[in-house]
């Protein structure tokens, strides 16, 4: 059966099936990587449908019996309902309370294996497994154990899980309709290194005698046997080329954003530019890289903010960035002009964010304090990270879930608060970012600069009373989530009044200026007009029409 084209829109199969096919970017970062000796995943959750949301759910223990009814992440149907654990653990967004976080990207594969009667989707699954389980290896076999029991109602999926000592990337997809559970491997990324994956399955060949890196589904091999997929020997076996070949546009829509992250932090990347165009489909990337330099979740949150600038990929560089350099492109990403079929890029930060994050997981500090989840809403681009402790025990408001909708406006959300400047940006991309820049760096490297104190303060209070402890990084991650929010909310506002009909006001250090006669009239405004290459686009397609007879005035 044809594969399905990882294009990121929504996927039907036989009128019976649908998904959201989220097309998300994951950085993965071992403790010997990172500069304070953190793991560290991040995630976007990108999808036209998505609302940005910080969920959480508390600690919890339950009545034997209980039952839980799931729902598909993506679209909210009922799927069915399945025993409860008899204790469940506190999760705030992607990392729960034991410093455990999973992040997604859906990769889709052999669509033939989407199992449509299955009970767990990737999204409950990641959910669930993040309240049942202390470290990494627990979350892979409880998450192996959830779709053997219950069956894998989604395609395929790429997961980064770490803990705070291991950081882990699993591949995984269904084995189809009436075959209930899913194949999988899951391989420890090693220390000192970095992985990355982008809705294309990476995992090739993989050790088979080595439980200490490399767990999987022990009938991962033998299934594909089975279904006519593979028949080499074991030890060639790759999960990827089997379950998830490489085509166009696994390579250039997908595996690309892997390089741009890979190609900022180690040498010897532009061997694969002609992979990642799509042109040598066998030029395959590694899975893992270790960085000329240990990396930082300032330097990831940078990352996440890529779009291809500086490589031949830029997207702020070719005509389709228009007079302003938006580095980004509506959808489809693919188009046609004359039965010629041409892309757009898929760049890490896109426009269709619901939510991002940089995770950090500490081993040298209590489970509580040592987890923190760097939480941005909308566009990585123009959003500010915020940190949000894994132990904290209530949501700021303008990030709680219910408050408002994709189809809801709500002045108090900061979902919406983001996409009024992030979507306001888009209209004069190359100004205006710079303003946003400023305020993402003020805010940024405040709450980078205040973590090592609070840090410092929580433990000396944990030791005493944990209780305290708790409300202490609740009360300072509740108190910078909204100092967030109503910070956007003034950007905001300042933009408008800034930018009002494509003209710019006149600042010093952020005040605006007067004209110096009275009253509230402002000094006349730049007009900063379009660049000299667009006027002569212009020209070339409507000089004559455009042309100035005569003086002009």
């Amino acid at each position: 059966m044809q594969r399905l084209i990882k294009l990121g829109f929504v996927i039907a199969l036989s009128g019976l099936f649908s998904q959201n096919a989220n097309t998300c970017t994951n950085f993965l970062v071992t403790r010997g990587a990172s500069v304070n000796g953190a793991t560290m995943i991040t995630y976007a959750a990108d999808s036209h449908i998505l609302f940005g949301e910080l969920y959480y759910r508390p600690a919890k223990t339950w009545p034997a019996g209980t039952m839980v009814k799931v729902y598909e992440w993506d679209t909210g149907k009922l799927l069915g309902e399945i025993p409860q654990a008899s204790e469940t653990y506190s999760v705030v967004g992607n990392i729960n309370e034991y410093q455990v976080a999973i992040g997604e990207t859906t990769f889709t594969g052999r669509e033939e294996l989407i199992d449509t009667s299955g009970i767990i989707d990737y999204g409950s699954l990641i959910y669930m497994t993040l309240q049942r389980a202390k470290t990494a290896r627990e979350a892979i076999q409880t998450m192996a154990d959830l779709v053997t029991k219950h069956g894998y109602y989604s395609s395929g999926e790429s997961f980064s899980i770490s803990d705070k000592n291991e950081v882990w990337i699993m591949e995984f997809i269904g084995k189809g309709p009436g075959n209930t559970g899913a194949v999988w491997v899951a391989l420890r990324i090693p220390d000192g290194y970095v992985s990355a994956h982008a809705n294309q399955a990476r995992i090739q060949t993989f050790p088979l005698n080595d439980p200490e890196n490399c767990l999987y589904a022990e009938d991962v091999i033998s299934f594909a046997r089975e279904m006519g997929y593979y028949k080499g020997k074991n030890k060639d076996f790759s999960f990827s080329d089997v379950y998830d070949s490489v085509d166009f546009s696994g390579a250039r829509f997908c595996d690309a954003r892997v390089w741009s992250f890979f190609e900022k932090i180690t040498g010897g990347m532009d061997q694969y530019l002609d992979y990642v165009r799509g042109e040598d489909l066998d030029n395959r990337m590694p899975l893992w890289v270790k960085p000329d330099r240990k990396l930082a979740a300032a330097d990831l949150m940078s990352y996440m903010r890529d779009h291809f600038e500086g490589t031949p990929l830029d997207m702020t560089q070719d005509v389709g960035a228009g007079p302003f350099r938006l580095p980004y492109r509506w959808r489809p990403l693919t188009w046609s002009v004359a039965d010629e079929t041409y892309c757009n890029e898929r760049a890490i930060a896109t426009q269709q964010t619901g939510f991002s994050f940089v995770t950090e997981s500490r081993n040298w500090l209590p489970d509580w304090i040592g987890g923190i989840i760097w939480f941005g809403m909308d566009d990585a681009s123009t959003t500010v990270y915020t940190p949000m402790y894994c132990g904290m025990d209530r949501i700021p408001e303008p990030f709680a879930e219910g408050n408002g909708d994709m189809l809801t406006y709500s002045p108090t959300s900061a979902f919406w608060t983001f996409n009024l400047v992030s979507n306001f940006c888009y209209l004069r991309y190359d100004l205006m970012t710079e303003d946003v820049k400023k305020q993402q760096a003020l805010l940024e490297t405040k709450y980078i600069n205040n973590s090592l104190a609070v840090d410092h303060a929580a433990e000396n209070l944990y030791k005493t009373d944990p209780e305290m402890a708790r409300e202490f990084i609740t009360d300072y991650s509740v108190s910078m989530g909204n100092n967030t929010f109503q910070h956007w909310k003034g950007l905001s506002e300042f933009l408008l009044v800034k930018y009002i009909d494509g003209n710019v006001k006149k600042e010093i250090n952020g005040e605006f200026q007067y004209n110096g006669m009275g009253g509230n009239v402002p000094a006349n405004p730049d007009q900063p007009g379009y660049p000299d290459w667009w006027y002569e686009k212009i020209v070339e397609k409507d000089g004559d029409k455009l042309k100035v007879i005569g003086p002009a005035h």
